[in-house]
């Protein structure tokens, strides 16, 4: 499994163990050993530019998701998976960019108090379970997609616990438990194909975008 992290945001963040997060969340979905990530974390200059420009959306947000590789199959693992496809070795392919801006991380992780790394952590899962196809446009995506994220976070707790490697686990937000603008988290999956300044897998010159492909799925 490949996976990329490319910090701009200015601040410090753990590397190591959020690639290790994300191959956890990876590795749970059962998505090919071949496939490629990446991470990306800006500032909120960088976010506000992004959302303004892929979502129309004024300001930062905290995670957006840009799925890379428009023309492969869907995961085993993820939404659109038929039933009885468990069983089916998944398809290498590069899924895309997550991105992060920890700094509304932060803020977040004060109105919820918890970590910022918790935050971080929440933001990372959540993002590549866009990438793999789900979404939570309505009340019964919410419930499936977020129900799945607290999962694949506390069995992550739970792994670094038996390694003796992890911190007091917090309780995870679940999807009852709404950000201050009333929608947890407040992500946006982007359509198209990106071209962030500077993300590792992007295509093109760095900030013009690739090619555009299928709508992804919107927070």
């Amino acid at each position: 499994m490949s996976i990329e992290i490319a910090n701009e945001s200015g601040v410090s963040v753990d590397e190591a163990t959020l690639a290790s997060l994300a191959r956890h969340v990876l590795d749970e979905m059962r998505v090919h050993p071949l496939g490629e990530l990446s991470l990306l974390l800006v500032d909120e200059a960088a976010m506000t530019e992004l959302h303004v420009r892929w979502m129309g959306e004024e300001g930062p947000t905290d995670v957006l998701a840009f799925p890379m590789d428009e023309l492969r199959p869907p995961q085993p693992g993820g939404a659109h998976a038929g039933q009885g496809d468990t069983d089916t070795p998944g398809i290498p392919g590069l899924l895309g960019d997550v991105v992060i801006c920890p700094q509304v991380a932060a803020a977040q992780a004060r109105r919820a108090r918890h970590p910022v790394t918790d935050e971080i952590d929440l933001l990372a899962t959540h993002g590549i379970l866009h990438l793999l196809g789900y979404d939570h446009a309505d009340a019964r995506e919410h419930a499936a997609m977020f129900g799945l994220q607290d999962r694949l976070l506390a069995s992550w707790r739970a792994e670094r616990g038996a390694d003796g490697s992890a911190a007091a686990p917090t309780a995870p937000r679940s999807a009852a438990a709404p950000t201050a603008t009333g929608s947890p988290p407040e992500d946006q999956g982007a359509p198209g194909v990106p071209g962030p300044p500077g993300a590792p897998g992007s295509r093109g010159a760095p900030g013009a975008p690739g090619p555009p492909g299928p709508s992804g799925a919107a927070g």
